[in-house]
């Protein structure tokens, strides 16, 4: 739907997690993911042309453990801002995540810094990145690379945020607004540029390109 047609170009395709802290049951749900999904992991990277603009770009995937982020979802991220930098290219990340990936323990949660070095290299050789939000986009995710775009646009209602607001309830023993976390309102708290629906999503891509380039 982002990209035009037949110039995605996938990257690191064949890399897949292991169970390296044999957590009880994670290979059987690691196959079920993939069945479920049919991708070997819970990011699609790759380069593409967007209204003609050459462009990197990742894609999480709900259907794999909900977007979780483990380390090969870390390691997928991290190499296509480094072939970015290196090529001087915008990336595109469409995120969607319920954070990082328990199974994989303090590994998962390393993916945050390391990915977010590797958008800090690519912003420091002067390249774009655009990050567009769907939902639910909470968690690590939202706590890392999510929230480090230089434009970043979000899909109408989705959620955004780092804990769920059950947790916040019952942490701050009061009830939370309605539009809690809800991208209209985190747009109005200043950390979403726009809300773009689905089926114009690519024209502003395009635009933006357009205007970087």
């Amino acid at each position: 739907m982002l990209t035009d047609k037949r110039s995605f170009i996938e990257h690191d395709r064949d890399l897949e997690s292991i169970n390296i802290l044999r957590f009880p049951d994670y290979d059987e749900k690691l196959s079920l993911a993939k069945e479920k999904s049919r991708e070997n992991e819970g990011v699609i990277c790759g380069v593409a042309t967007i209204g003609g603009y050459r462009t990197c770009i990742f894609a999480m995937d709900a259907n794999f453990m909900m977007g979780s982020m483990g380390a090969i979802v870390g390691e997928k991220i991290t190499r296509l801002f480094e072939y970015a930098t290196s090529m001087s290219l915008p990336v595109i990340g469409v995120t969607v995540s319920g954070g990082a990936r328990m199974q994989e323990g303090m590994i998962s949660l390393m993916q945050m810094s390391k990915v977010s070095a590797a958008v800090k290299r690519h912003s420091n050789n002067g390249n774009l990145y655009i990050v567009l939000l769907t939902n639910p986009t909470t968690g690590g995710v939202d706590a890392s690379f999510a929230m480090l775009g230089d434009i970043t646009l979000a899909e109408p209602g989705a959620r955004v945020g780092f804990a769920g607001p059950r947790v916040i309830e019952k942490s701050l023993n009061q009830e939370l607004p309605k539009d809690f976390q809800k991208a209209e309102r985190v747009l109005e708290c200043g950390f979403v540029d726009l809300i773009v629906p689905r089926n114009r999503q690519k024209e502003a891509l395009t635009a933006i390109l357009r205007l970087h380039s």
